[in-house]
């Protein structure tokens, strides 16, 4: 049955969404279900009642349910109904703590899947405000995944001269952990690191890469890393699957 009544919708207005509506409705039964609404192994709402509630046919129901049944997150039992699933993964997993530690160390724990990069990679996208530009930059593509799921995707730019002090960890570890211990061994001064978000819908290529529909849901972060002679060291632009990620921030730094 229908647990909370008050999220019950008032004449749903499907058309202000290109995506199709029972992809809109999978959306906010999973989000019930992320949410706890209905616990592990409990039963959900009834197809006749999504129904009423949602306003659309029961062919778009039994659609939307056969999507979150083929994620993982309900089954279905014959003359019985549909079922959460007896264990419900946190999906917003990836929580980015706004500190330049704590978010090298983050990023850092992941093992990237480098792409092949164009001969004539984009420049970097750097602000006046942001520093001066280095002579050089290398660019690299990659893709992090958990548990086999990829998760984000990333553009990056960093300074041509940071490369020989690493060569082989830049080529197999994310950069920006090893920026983060280049300065722990002092030979780079971090001056200024900051990160700016966006939330955003996936284009083409990166929804394939993310295993995700285009037009999902992204949060897209944009790094900057400047050193003490306000070089631009490190520009990244990390597009997220919108979720999987949580903000973490201390309001009292």
């Amino acid at each position: 049955m229908l647990k909370d009544s008050s999220a019950a919708l008032a004449n749903p207005d499907y058309r202000r969404s290109p995506v199709p509506r029972y992809l809109q409705i999978a959306g906010v039964i999973r989000r019930r279900i992320e949410d706890g609404v209905w616990g592990p192994n409990e039963k959900i709402s009834t197809l006749q009642e999504l129904e009423a509630e949602f306003r659309v046919a029961r062919v778009t129901v039994r659609q939307a349910v056969e999507v979150l049944q083929s994620e993982g997150l309900v089954r279905r039992i014959q003359g019985k109904g549909t079922f959460v699933s007896g264990s419900v993964e946190e999906k917003r997993w990836l929580k980015l703590d706004l500190k330049w530690r704590s978010l090298a160390g983050t990023i850092g724990a992941n093992v990237p899947r480098f792409l092949p990069v164009p001969s004539n990679p984009p420049a970097p996208a750097i602000r006046a405000e942001d520093g001066v530009a280095a002579p050089h930059y290398r660019y690299l593509e990659s893709v992090q995944s958990r548990r086999g799921q990829p998760y984000s995707f990333a553009r990056v730019h960093f300074d041509a001269r940071l490369f020989d002090l690493a060569p082989t960890r830049f080529e197999r570890e994310p950069t920006i952990a090893v920026i983060a211990t280049l300065e722990e061994a002092g030979d780079l001064k971090v001056k200024k690191a900051r990160q700016s978000f966006i939330v955003g819908t996936v284009e083409p290529r990166v929804a394939n890469l993310l295993a995700i529909g285009i037009g999902f849901p992204t949060v897209e972060a944009h790094l900057v890393v400047v050193d003490e002679n306000d070089v631009v060291v490190y520009v990244a632009d990390i597009i997220y699957r919108g979720d999987c990620v949580q903000l973490d921030i201390d309001l009292l730094r």
